[in-house]
């Protein structure tokens, strides 16, 4: 029987910024989240990143048990003997967690934009945040990388199956992307998925595609909100053990 390969990559992300990110892309107040579908798509997301063999941290099942709590908690009838404007929002403690969260991250965003900007007076702006037509690329994080990987997969045939050492590696993935991106200075995310046919080679191409990301050799950027998504090659020189993905994946 052939090896059945697994490959387990450190999530770039937790639980809040998951949360946040679905927030953000429904559009929703987060003083009024509807528990239930912000649930619902949370734990789609769980199923999708151990579809993907992603290595998911207790974190983030803490957080789904966290939400299926809370939704339990919204669907008992309120408390007759307690007054409405005492009674508390169960979600009351998530806002919190969130709003403390954001606001950590959007200060240490400031702080990267102005080391960036510093950077800029002495050196010429890369491709990394304005290309040669004045184009800005904002970075992105794991959640949008796999709304955008999402929508390949959808367009890929159903299939049963394993990935086999015989059929497809991480390695060759690897090294389909640096050969890609070798003379260039970004390509588009979507490109990368040209040559993948089966559901497989999909999985396999994203995998590695984060392998690179999480190595530093490549980052990932969109144009404004809901725009192309590039993927850059970075100017450092990473030796990468290519032994290392050939080993069984669980």
């Amino acid at each position: 029987m052939d090896e059945i390969y697994s490959i387990k990559i450190p999530v770039f992300e937790g639980p809040l910024d998951l949360l946040l990110h679905l927030i953000r892309e429904n559009k929703l107040d987060i003083y009024d989240i509807p528990i239930a579908l912000i649930t619902s798509q949370y734990l789609e997301y769980i199923q999708m990143m151990k579809e993907l063999n992603l290595e998911i941290a207790g974190e983030f099942l803490v957080m789904a048990a966290t939400l299926i709590h809370i939704k339990s908690r919204m669907l008992l009838p309120p408390d007759e003997e307690v007054p409405a404007e005492e009674s508390e929002d169960p979600r009351h403690e998530l806002v919190q967690r969130l709003l403390e969260y954001q606001a950590f991250k959007e200060a240490a965003l400031t702080l990267k934009q102005r080391e960036t900007e510093w950077i800029r007076i002495f050196q010429r702006k890369p491709l990394s945040d304005e290309d040669e037509e004045g184009i800005y690329l904002s970075d992105l994080n794991l959640f949008d990388l796999l709304d955008a990987f999402k929508k390949i997969l959808e367009t890929a045939p159903p299939e049963a199956g394993t990935i086999t050492r015989d059929t497809l590696t991480v390695k060759d993935k690897i090294h389909f992307i640096m050969d890609t991106l070798e003379g260039e200075e970004a390509v588009r995310f979507e490109d990368l998925f040209k040559d993948g046919v089966t559901r497989d080679q999909l999985i396999v191409t994203f995998i590695a595609l984060l392998e690179l990301i999480r190595l530093g050799l490549l980052r990932a950027y969109q144009e404004r909100d809901f725009g192309n998504i590039w993927v850059i090659r970075q100017k450092v020189d990473i030796p990468v053990n290519y032994a290392d993905y050939d080993e069984t994946i669980k």
